[in-house]
Protein backbone atom coordinates (compact mmCIF):
# COMPACT_ATOMS: atom_id res chain seq x y z
CA UNK A 1 0.00 0.00 0.00
CA UNK A 2 1.62 3.20 -1.00
CA UNK A 3 -0.01 6.02 1.09
CA UNK A 4 1.74 8.92 3.15
CA UNK A 5 1.05 7.38 6.57
CA UNK A 6 1.96 4.37 5.71
CA UNK A 7 4.99 6.12 4.23
CA UNK A 8 5.52 8.30 7.55
CA UNK A 9 5.48 4.86 9.94
CA UNK A 10 7.70 2.69 7.69
CA UNK A 11 10.83 5.45 8.25
CA UNK A 12 10.06 5.47 12.18
CA UNK A 13 12.75 4.01 14.05
CA UNK A 14 14.08 3.88 17.37
CA UNK A 15 16.92 6.50 16.99
CA UNK A 16 20.07 5.33 18.65
CA UNK A 17 22.46 7.96 18.45
CA UNK A 18 21.67 11.26 17.86
CA UNK A 19 23.03 14.58 16.82
CA UNK A 20 23.77 17.09 19.18
CA UNK A 21 24.03 19.92 16.16
CA UNK A 22 20.55 19.47 14.82
CA UNK A 23 17.77 20.55 16.76
CA UNK A 24 13.98 20.54 16.37
CA UNK A 25 12.40 23.16 15.74
CA UNK A 26 9.95 24.78 17.85
CA UNK A 27 6.73 24.66 16.07
CA UNK A 28 7.63 21.01 15.42
CA UNK A 29 8.11 20.28 19.45
CA UNK A 30 4.73 22.66 19.90
CA UNK A 31 3.09 20.32 17.35
CA UNK A 32 4.20 17.32 19.55
CA UNK A 33 2.97 18.99 22.85
CA UNK A 34 -0.37 19.83 21.09
CA UNK A 35 -1.07 16.19 20.07
CA UNK A 36 0.21 14.68 23.13
CA UNK A 37 -2.65 17.08 25.07
CA UNK A 38 -4.61 15.73 22.81
CA UNK A 39 -4.32 11.90 23.29
CA UNK A 40 -7.27 10.01 23.72
CA UNK A 41 -7.90 8.59 27.74
CA UNK A 42 -10.42 6.01 28.75
CA UNK A 43 -13.83 8.18 30.18
CA UNK A 44 -11.66 11.60 28.80
CA UNK A 45 -9.45 11.13 32.33
CA UNK A 46 -6.06 12.75 31.31
CA UNK A 47 -4.18 11.18 34.04
CA UNK A 48 -1.17 12.53 32.72
CA UNK A 49 2.02 15.05 33.16
CA UNK A 50 4.37 15.83 30.29
CA UNK A 51 7.47 17.12 32.03
CA UNK A 52 9.75 18.37 29.23
CA UNK A 53 13.72 18.24 30.12
CA UNK A 54 15.30 20.90 27.18
CA UNK A 55 17.45 23.41 28.91
CA UNK A 56 21.21 21.85 30.34
CA UNK A 57 21.13 22.27 33.80
CA UNK A 58 17.52 19.69 33.36
CA UNK A 59 19.84 17.40 31.30
CA UNK A 60 22.61 16.95 33.33
CA UNK A 61 19.82 16.41 36.14
CA UNK A 62 18.36 13.32 34.21
CA UNK A 63 21.93 12.19 33.02
CA UNK A 64 23.11 11.95 36.19
CA UNK A 65 20.12 9.42 37.55
CA UNK A 66 21.29 6.71 35.26
CA UNK A 67 22.86 4.13 37.29
CA UNK A 68 23.86 0.40 35.67
CA UNK A 69 22.57 -1.23 33.74
CA UNK A 70 21.09 1.71 32.33
CA UNK A 71 24.25 3.87 31.36
CA UNK A 72 23.57 2.90 27.60
CA UNK A 73 20.43 5.62 27.58
CA UNK A 74 22.13 7.92 29.31
CA UNK A 75 23.62 9.75 26.44
CA UNK A 76 20.55 10.27 24.72
CA UNK A 77 19.63 12.34 26.99
CA UNK A 78 22.34 15.27 26.53
CA UNK A 79 22.51 14.69 22.59
CA UNK A 80 18.38 14.73 21.73
CA UNK A 81 16.92 18.30 21.76
CA UNK A 82 14.48 17.55 24.22
CA UNK A 83 13.28 14.34 26.95
CA UNK A 84 10.25 14.51 27.87
CA UNK A 85 9.39 12.27 31.11
CA UNK A 86 6.04 10.75 30.97
CA UNK A 87 4.31 10.66 34.57
CA UNK A 88 1.17 9.34 35.52
CA UNK A 89 -1.07 10.02 38.19
CA UNK A 90 -0.95 6.93 40.64
CA UNK A 91 -3.97 7.70 42.92
CA UNK A 92 -6.54 9.35 40.10
CA UNK A 93 -9.31 10.41 42.40
CA UNK A 94 -13.12 11.62 42.29
CA UNK A 95 -11.39 15.20 42.67
CA UNK A 96 -9.18 14.47 39.28
CA UNK A 97 -11.99 13.51 37.32
CA UNK A 98 -14.08 16.16 38.70
CA UNK A 99 -11.36 18.91 37.44
CA UNK A 100 -11.85 16.91 33.84
CA UNK A 101 -15.88 17.77 33.90
CA UNK A 102 -15.41 21.01 34.85
CA UNK A 103 -12.84 21.56 32.25
CA UNK A 104 -15.66 19.55 29.71
CA UNK A 105 -18.38 22.63 30.51
CA UNK A 106 -16.02 25.47 29.96
CA UNK A 107 -15.26 23.56 26.76
CA UNK A 108 -18.96 23.88 25.79
CA UNK A 109 -18.38 19.94 25.21
CA UNK A 110 -21.22 19.08 28.30
CA UNK A 111 -24.06 21.34 29.85
CA UNK A 112 -23.52 22.62 33.60
CA UNK A 113 -26.89 20.28 34.64
CA UNK A 114 -25.56 17.24 33.65
CA UNK A 115 -22.16 17.11 35.64
CA UNK A 116 -23.38 14.82 38.44
CA UNK A 117 -24.16 12.84 35.63
CA UNK A 118 -20.80 12.99 33.97
CA UNK A 119 -18.94 12.07 37.18
CA UNK A 120 -21.00 8.80 37.20
CA UNK A 121 -18.29 8.31 34.65
CA UNK A 122 -15.77 7.71 37.39
CA UNK A 123 -17.09 4.48 38.36
CA UNK A 124 -14.77 2.91 35.59
CA UNK A 125 -11.52 4.29 37.14
CA UNK A 126 -12.80 2.94 40.10
CA UNK A 127 -13.18 -0.11 38.82
CA UNK A 128 -9.25 -0.70 38.67
CA UNK A 129 -8.89 0.99 42.09
CA UNK A 130 -7.75 -0.88 45.09
CA UNK A 131 -8.71 -0.42 48.52
CA UNK A 132 -5.62 1.67 49.22
CA UNK A 133 -6.56 4.16 46.06
CA UNK A 134 -4.10 2.62 43.94
CA UNK A 135 -5.10 2.85 40.62
CA UNK A 136 -0.98 3.42 39.10
CA UNK A 137 -1.85 0.33 36.73
CA UNK A 138 -4.79 2.03 34.80
CA UNK A 139 -3.41 5.42 34.43
CA UNK A 140 -0.18 4.25 33.19
CA UNK A 141 -1.99 2.09 30.32
CA UNK A 142 -3.64 5.99 30.06
CA UNK A 143 -0.47 7.71 29.49
CA UNK A 144 1.38 4.80 26.67
CA UNK A 145 -2.02 5.50 24.51
CA UNK A 146 -0.27 9.12 24.38
CA UNK A 147 3.03 7.96 24.15
CA UNK A 148 1.57 5.69 20.80
CA UNK A 149 0.24 9.26 19.68
CA UNK A 150 3.76 10.93 20.14
CA UNK A 151 5.50 8.21 17.93
CA UNK A 152 2.74 8.70 14.96
CA UNK A 153 3.17 12.63 15.62
CA UNK A 154 6.85 12.77 15.44
CA UNK A 155 6.57 10.12 11.87
CA UNK A 156 4.05 12.00 10.19
CA UNK A 157 6.87 15.45 11.55
CA UNK A 158 10.17 13.69 10.46
CA UNK A 159 11.70 13.35 13.97
CA UNK A 160 13.15 10.86 15.35
CA UNK A 161 12.45 9.51 18.51
CA UNK A 162 13.60 7.16 21.12
CA UNK A 163 11.52 5.88 24.16
CA UNK A 164 13.10 5.04 27.36
CA UNK A 165 12.11 2.08 29.69
CA UNK A 166 15.50 1.94 30.52
CA UNK A 167 15.57 4.98 33.21
CA UNK A 168 16.68 4.32 36.84
CA UNK A 169 12.86 4.58 38.26
CA UNK A 170 13.40 5.58 42.38
CA UNK A 171 16.08 7.81 40.92
CA UNK A 172 14.06 10.17 38.58
CA UNK A 173 11.50 10.23 40.83
CA UNK A 174 13.29 11.14 43.63
CA UNK A 175 15.31 13.53 41.33
CA UNK A 176 11.91 15.26 40.10
CA UNK A 177 10.15 14.78 43.15
CA UNK A 178 9.24 18.60 42.73
CA UNK A 179 7.69 18.71 39.55
CA UNK A 180 6.49 15.46 39.74
CA UNK A 181 3.98 16.29 42.66
CA UNK A 182 2.96 12.64 43.20
CA UNK A 183 2.86 11.61 40.14
CA UNK A 184 4.97 8.45 38.80
CA UNK A 185 7.32 8.32 35.92
CA UNK A 186 8.33 4.85 34.51
CA UNK A 187 9.04 6.13 30.72
CA UNK A 188 10.34 9.02 28.90
CA UNK A 189 11.24 9.64 24.97
CA UNK A 190 14.25 11.06 23.59
CA UNK A 191 12.87 13.47 20.42
CA UNK A 192 16.02 15.13 18.39
CA UNK A 193 17.40 14.24 14.85
CA UNK A 194 19.75 11.08 14.06
CA UNK A 195 22.94 11.30 13.96
CA UNK A 196 23.81 10.30 10.00
CA UNK A 197 26.79 8.49 10.56
CA UNK A 198 26.99 6.86 13.80
CA UNK A 199 22.79 5.71 13.97
CA UNK A 200 23.27 1.91 13.14
CA UNK A 201 19.49 1.23 13.38
CA UNK A 202 18.90 4.02 10.68
CA UNK A 203 20.01 2.06 7.98
CA UNK A 204 18.50 -1.33 8.62
CA UNK A 205 15.12 -2.38 7.08
CA UNK A 206 11.79 -2.51 9.13
CA UNK A 207 11.07 -5.79 10.15
CA UNK A 208 7.46 -6.74 11.81
CA UNK A 209 5.39 -9.66 11.36
CA UNK A 210 3.07 -10.50 8.71
CA UNK A 211 -0.45 -9.79 8.46
CA UNK A 212 -1.89 -12.86 8.58
CA UNK A 213 0.06 -14.02 11.85
CA UNK A 214 -1.05 -10.87 14.06
CA UNK A 215 -4.58 -10.35 12.84
CA UNK A 216 -7.51 -12.76 13.10
CA UNK A 217 -10.44 -10.97 10.64
CA UNK A 218 -13.91 -12.49 11.63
Amino acid sequence: MNDPILHDLRSRYTCKKYDPSREVPEEKLQILYEALRLSPSSINSQPWKFIVVSSKEAKRRLYDTFSEPYHFNRQHVLDSTVTILFAHNPRYALEDYETVVEKMILDGRLPAEKKERALQSFRFAQMHTDENGFNGHWTKAQLYIALGNAYHTLARLGVDSTALEGIDVERVEAEFRKELDGFACHVALCVGYHHETEDFNARLPKSRLEHDSIFVHL
